[in-house]
């Protein structure tokens, strides 16, 4: 029975009147989603305010804090002044833990330049260091968040406290999705738990709740639970099913047309419904050839799990997903205000290969210049030990990269003083960061605005620029 036939939509007829009168078959339901988003528009989608260089995200997530002085920049005083005092006219930064007076704390890397921009790079991260020419590294980044829960949230929201929309929600905002049968914001761990903060990192703050990402299990065969019908079930018993569903679902939120998160939940069974047909294709990584599995590491136990995530992420996008985040060390595992030599050689190695390969998998495929790539933590470390062979929180002075998108690579952006603790030149807070991706994505972060109690609200809270030489300018 076709449930939708000869539904007009009429001049402020709202989206959830129409998704209730639209008929209660789960495919009238996605069909309802597609015929509103092309007659009535998406109220929370806008388009890009000037031409960009990039079309889609990953970000790989560093969770927990990545040394810069033993990965991207070297700082040949600390082996000069190890086991000494900060010198005088260094303020020792406000950090989380700090141990007032500690030491300096020596980076015993072999350093070695790598490519035609001759970039720096420790032997940490061999297999990243091969696409440098492909990579612009910022070394003058800070943040205002001191701790991990203040540094995740800012780096993710532009602010240290909660409430505020995730940059993948704003994008997914101010751009509307790519495609129609997977979500557009998508988020992947590299074990079972959860980062810091969990859920909220991805949140989207005061907007509807259907601009929030979607968590897929990225440490098991089966990224997406539930998908398939149970195992016994025919195409008419699911439909029943559903539209009994859907009618209960239609029946609450009469009494609630305020709840976005009901709505949200709405269309994420209208997702659902669409996402039986392509998703088990997009997340099957069979279809991809040995070579190509061995160039992420999938045929080696340490790098296996974020290989598989860093595979699944190019399978997204090259789909239509806009947004990938992927968390390296998943519970602020790179945290290391002790052993930072075992800690950091790990997480170096079941991330550095992965990494190395989506950057070269994404170049042979065409799919480089125009996919941003970004690496990086909520903040870096610090010149003085803790611990005795630890390094603090710096929230004053790190490192993150990016490439692709229209980034011009090969080059360093910016610097931290001799010792990596403040960041001295061209420096970029994370509003700055947040901005110049908007800008790569071409939308201006002081033109996109959502109106939240009255007040019309920005993605960079009305601070930050994009950094033009991230493309050459």
């Amino acid at each position: 029975m076709n449930n939708y036939v000869n539904i007009e939509p009429k001049p402020g007829f709202s989206r959830r009147a129409f998704l209730e009168r639209s008929g209660f078959g789960f495919g009238a339901i996605a069909l309802s989603s597609l015929i509103q988003r092309t007659v009535l528009g998406d109220e929370a989608e806008t388009s890009a305010h000037f031409p960009s260089t990039a079309k889609r995200v990953i970000w790989l997530f560093m969770e927990g804090g990545p040394s810069h002085l033993d990965l991207v920049d070297p700082k040949p005083l600390l082996n000069t002044l190890a086991g000494q005092p900060l010198p005088s006219g260094f303020k020792e930064p406000l950090t989380a833990m700090g141990e007032k007076g500690s030491p300096i704390l020596p980076a015993p890397r072999t350093w070695k330049q790598h490519g035609q921009g001759g970039l720096w790079a420790s032997e940490w991260m061999p297999h990243i260091a091969e696409n440098m020419d492909d990579i612009a590294v910022i070394r003058s980044c800070w943040t205002n968040g001191i701790n991990h829960s203040g540094g995740v949230c800012q780096m993710n929201t532009c602010i240290n406290v909660a409430g505020r929309p995730s940059l993948g929600s704003w994008v997914q905002y101010g751009l509307g999705s790519a495609n129609q049968n997977l979500p557009s914001f998508v988020v992947m761990c590299d074990s079972a738990g959860r980062p810091v903060n969990g859920p909220r990192n991805w949140g989207s703050g005061f907007m509807p709740a259907s601009h929030q990402g979607v968590r897929l299990n990225g440490t098991s065969d089966e990224p997406i639970t539930s998908l398939n019908a149970p195992k016994g079930y025919n195409d008419d018993q699911q439909q029943r099913k559903l539209a009994l569903l859907q009618q209960f679902n239609q029946q609450h939120l009469r009494t609630r047309p305020q709840q976005s998160e009901l709505e949200a939940r709405i269309r994420s069974y209208e997702l659902a419904f669409r996402m039986q047909a392509k998703a088990p294709e997009a997340v099957d990584l069979s279809r991809e050839s040995e070579r190509t599995q061995a160039l992420y590491g999938l045929d080696q136990k340490e790098t296996a799990t974020f290989g598989r995530n860093c595979l699944l992420a190019r399978r997204l996008v090259e789909r239509g997903v806009r947004f990938v985040q992927l968390y390296s060390g998943t519970g602020s595992k790179w945290d290391s205000h002790a052993g930072i030599e075992a800690n950091h050689s790990r997480l170096c190695r079941s991330m550095d290969k992965p990494v190395g390969g989506l950057l070269k998998d994404l170049k042979q495929r065409g799919l480089l210049d125009e996919t941003l790539v970004i690496w990086g933590g909520e903040f870096g470390r610090t010149p003085m030990s803790e611990k005795g062979d630890g390094r603090d929180h710096n929230p004053t002075g790190f490192s993150i990269w990016m490439a692709g998108g229209g980034v011009k690579g090969g080059q360093t952006i910016g610097s931290t003083d001799e010792l990596g603790l403040y960041a001295v030149e061209d420096k970029m807070h994370v509003h700055d960061i947040h901005a110049s991706i908007l800008g790569l994505l071409g939308l201006d972060n002081m033109a996109l605005t959502y109106d939240h109690k009255g007040r019309p609200e920005r993605p960079t809270i009305n601070e930050g620029r994009f950094n033009k030489k991230l493309i050459g300018a």
